[in-house]
């Protein structure tokens, strides 16, 4: 009992990702799952997709019982460098340009703005200038 705890970084533990050898994160412990990759119940693609990451909540997610959780025990190998994981990072959206919804460039409305008060002067003119000419 006096062996000294492995502590793996995650970089040591990401190079065990094939069927042949394969080591998962799962609550700050590394674990050797090769031996059970044809066992699990979910496949060994589930495993193997779990593979070079804190698997973690991959694991929490599914539920599983407490028998599976004391086979984990058999698969120990050390613990985890908690600091050579990375922390999530909150989503952001992209910026994207403001929606036009009628696809009308600002240009064209500016030079509206301008032509239409101009042409409805244009033609009262050429109203005025027709009645009283002919009056």
């Amino acid at each position: 009992m006096g062996e000294e705890t492995k502590v793996f970084t995650l970089a040591e533990v990401a190079e065990h990702n094939s069927n042949k050898d394969c080591w998962l994160v799962i609550g700050g412990k590394v674990y050797n799952v090769t031996k059970f990759l044809e066992d699990h119940p979910g496949g060994d693609d589930v495993l193997l997709s779990a593979t070079g990451k804190d698997a973690t909540d991959d694991f929490e997610d599914v539920g599983h019982s407490s028998t599976a959780r004391a086979m984990m025990d058999e698969m120990y190998v050390g613990e985890i460098d908690s600091t050579t994981i990375p922390t999530k990072v909150k989503y952001t959206p992209p910026k994207q340009p403001q929606y036009n919804p009628d696809k009308t460039s600002e240009f064209v409305i500016k030079i509206l703005q301008f032509l239409v008060p101009l042409l409805i002067l244009g033609v009262a003119v050429a109203i005025r200038f027709y009645t009283k000419s002919s009056a």
